[in-house]
């Protein structure tokens, strides 16, 4: 029997909020070392002779692979149970691939470190979010991953603040600005390890509260889930729909390097600012979740759509509000969107749940960044006009998993 298995019928070993805010500050280490190189990867390719179209492709390609390599590794961690041995390995092969992008040296090598970071989150978002929604269950599922979220953002917003110091110290070497990127790696794995030991069995959160709400109503605990329902799949598909028109800050910051509207150490600065709208994007629509439920989502294809008509411009200003707003269509995404599903699948079959629906939008994420790199080097208003339409059908689509949840 495994570690987590044996452990049951012990006590938890911290509260609900304590276990969310401490998977929080992983998650903000390894912000750190990711989103850091997330922040200069359109620069990065572009120094090694990349088109738009490229950089399009490999990010969405990247985005893809963070969610399509889930279809896997979420049954994985359902059948195994082993959602702690799935997240440190993920995170492990995160840490490894982003000090050796800043020394690749050719396009093909950074092309497929690039991905391999993607790989990583694939490898341990599944069980993280199946753990993390144990704990949320009792916290509330909109304020929790919230909470997650925003302490996630933190690291989203050093880490490219890190990267675009070493630039300008540097004279834009980014081997040196990817390398320091490895303390907080090591860090983040550390106080993984440590976390795990503390609380090896966080499903007994959820446990031990349907236990007491069953005891109080005089009913049955949830049995697990079986088929997943309808609602998930349109919910899904609504995701995907909207995932296929939102451009990735690959494109965007290729955009504004590319029209001279910012110099490669300024992109990351943009970035961090776009995460910080992130976090507080995340935080109000979480709160806006736990009170109103899934209609809050439809702010999502609207900003979406607002990006590209905001970000594609040449005026510098008007380009780095797209920027903005982009963090807070990310800011839903990554928070609320996950505390949907969690809402939608009983405890039995989440990975599996969260695996499919971030395969079915990663999909969507390659398609889109091939869809708005390509459309870039063609037409920017027919690329706008495409988004909005892309948008109006998520819209449909989301009105349609509210009317199958009731």
């Amino acid at each position: 029997m495994t570690a987590e298995k044996t452990t049951a019928g012990r006590p938890v070993g911290m509260r609900p909020w304590r276990f969310v805010m401490w998977f929080g500050a992983v998650s903000l280490l390894a912000d750190v070392v990711y989103e850091g190189a997330r922040s200069v990867t359109g620069p990065l390719l572009a120094s090694l002779g990349a088109s738009a179209l490229v950089v399009g492709v490999v990010t969405g390609a990247g985005e893809a692979a963070a969610l399509v390599l889930r279809l896997v590794s979420g049954p994985l961690a359902d059948r195994t149970r082993r959602f702690w041995g799935l997240a440190i390995a993920g995170y492990v092969l995160t840490v490894l691939s982003v000090p050796l992008l800043g020394v690749a040296g050719v396009l093909w090598a950074a092309c497929v470190l690039v991905i391999a970071e993607r790989v990583g989150k694939a490898v341990r978002s599944p069980a993280k979010d199946t753990l993390l929604s144990h704990a949320t269950a009792v916290t509330g599922r909109g304020r929790g991953f919230a909470v997650h979220e925003a302490l996630d953002q933190i690291g989203a917003l050093v880490g490219p603040l890190l990267v675009a110091g070493v630039l300008a110290a540097t004279g834009d070497d980014y081997a040196p600005a990817l390398g320091v990127l490895a303390v907080p790696g090591v860090a983040t794995l550390v106080l993984l390890v440590w976390l795990r030991s503390r609380v090896p069995d966080p499903e007994a959160y959820e446990r031990r509260m349907a236990a007491a709400e069953a005891t109080a109503e005089q009913t049955p605990a949830p049995a697990p889930a079986g088929r997943l329902p309808t609602a998930f799949w349109t919910y899904a598909a609504f995701t995907a729909v909207t995932t296929t028109g939102f451009a990735t800050f690959g494109v965007l910051s290729f955009h504004l390097v590319h029209r001279h509207l910012l110099t490669a150490a300024w992109v990351p600065v943009l970035y961090a600012a776009a995460m910080a709208v992130d976090a507080l994007a995340a935080l109000a629509t979480g709160w806006l979740y736990d009170r109103h439920g899934p209609v809050v989502l439809a702010a999502l294809p609207v900003l979406t759509a607002l990006v590209a008509v905001l970000a594609f411009t040449d005026t510098v200003a008007i380009a780095a509000a797209g920027s903005l707003v982009w963090g807070a269509a990310m800011g839903i995404q990554e928070s609320t969107l996950r505390a949907t599903v969690a809402d939608l699948v009983p405890t039995g079959g989440r990975a599996t749940a969260y695996g499919l629906f971030a395969g079915v939008t990663g999909s969507a994420g390659l398609a889109g960044g091939a869809l708005i790199g390509g459309l870039y080097g063609v037409s920017i208003p027919v690329l706008i006009t495409v988004v909005i339409a892309i948008q109006a059908l998520a819209l449909v689509l989301l009105a349609a998993t509210r009317a199958g949840r009731r």
